[in-house]
């Protein structure tokens, strides 16, 4: 059985709503966890959702229903940590001056093997440095970068970088196309993923010069890559490449502006339903398709972004995570390790 090691502690909503999805994640995906954190509040939410259950809206627009789990079933071991390290700190400084921090520890459950993969909602920073320095760089790898998954109208696609590396090197980013691409294929089951550049312009002169370089090493091997040059940030969403490449500022960017976008969006189209009863009238015939493609954008759907280059499965996953995201971040961390990716990784490397 997988073992999955949680930060319990991590999170705007720690620990109940992070306990409450990974023991429903366990129900759901067979796997076993190993839940990190303050052993006698972890141990009171057990309790609460063996006696009770929770409340979560499982992904969808709407009324919130009652999931009920046997926790007493489950395969669940606790590790005790008496630190947290907060979302304001330092993440380099807070990961050597906590050292049994929830962050630290999880990353050592998977490091010493008791674990095989970790979920952590806490400081990105955080999660970031600990599985740097707690499980090493795959060999060829300069640095790690987060592989973020984006809804479009067809298939999902990858950004890559999402906000590990402010600075990059054109290497870095031709390493996080390989990185990019093997997570496209065997944990997406995208065959053959197409790789393009985020860049200003479709011409190939286009961009700052770390986006030029990179563009030409990619050509350079094109058919290796299924390069296709070039994608303009208005054509993320439209499936002309699988893998987007960038570096971690831009990334970041990119995905905070299209999350404030989407919320936007819907919060104009309510409030337009709202404003008088024609609107109300459409509203309520529209509301089964809203639903929808709610569904189809929620980043809770996706759970959590993987940190790749990492010796070791690290899931991101939203500051505000409820249950129904770390649930579907856990099923990401088991997928990584079922198929693989990190050896997989490795072998295209090399």
């Amino acid at each position: 059985m997988t073992r999955i090691a949680v930060d319990a502690m991590g999170g705007d909503h720690a620990p109940f709503e992070i306990v409450a999805g990974a023991v429903w994640a366990a129900a759901e995906y067979g796997v076993g966890l190993e839940l990190v954190g303050k052993q006698d509040q972890i141990e009171q939410c057990l309790e609460t959702i063996q006696s009770e259950g929770f409340l979560s809206d499982c992904g969808k627009a709407g009324r919130k229903r009652r999931v009920r789990v046997d926790v007493k079933s489950l395969d669940i071991k606790i590790t005790h940590a008496s630190e947290i390290i907060e979302m304001g700190e330092a993440p380099g400084q807070a990961i050597r001056k906590k050292k049994n921090s929830s962050i630290v520890l999880t990353v050592n459950s998977v490091a010493t093997g008791s674990s095989e993969a970790l979920v952590a909602a806490g400081s990105t920073g955080a999660a970031m440095a600990s599985s740097l320095f707690g499980l090493g760089r795959i060999q060829g790898i300069d640095r790690p970068a987060i592989a973020v998954t984006l809804p479009t109208m067809k298939k999902p696609i990858v950004v890559i970088d999402g906000g590990a590396n402010s600075n990059c090197t054109p290497q870095m980013l031709k390493q996080f196309a390989i990185m990019g691409r093997t997570f496209s294929e065997k944990v997406l089951g995208i065959e053959n993923p197409r790789v393009g550049v985020l860049n200003i312009g479709e011409e190939a002169g286009k961009g700052n010069e770390l986006a030029q370089a990179t563009y030409n090493l990619l050509e350079e091997e094109k058919e290796k890559f299924n390069f296709m040059g070039n994608v303009e940030g208005r054509e993320l969403f439209l499936n002309h490449c699988d893998v987007v490449v960038c570096d971690g500022f831009v990334g970041n960017v990119v995905l905070k502006v299209t999350e404030g976008t989407s919320s936007l969006l819907f919060k104009m189209i309510k409030e337009q339903f709202k404003s008088d009863f024609i609107g109300m009238l459409i509203g309520m015939l529209a509301k089964p398709f809203m639903k929808r493609i709610y569904e189809r954008i929620n980043y809770e759907e996706f759970g959590g972004c993987l940190l790749l280059g990492v010796k070791g499965i690290t899931v991101i996953s939203h500051g505000r995570s409820k249950a129904y995201a770390i649930k579907n971040a856990v099923r990401v961390a088991k997928e990584a390790v079922v198929t693989g990716v990190n050896s997989k990784i490795a072998e295209s490397l090399s």
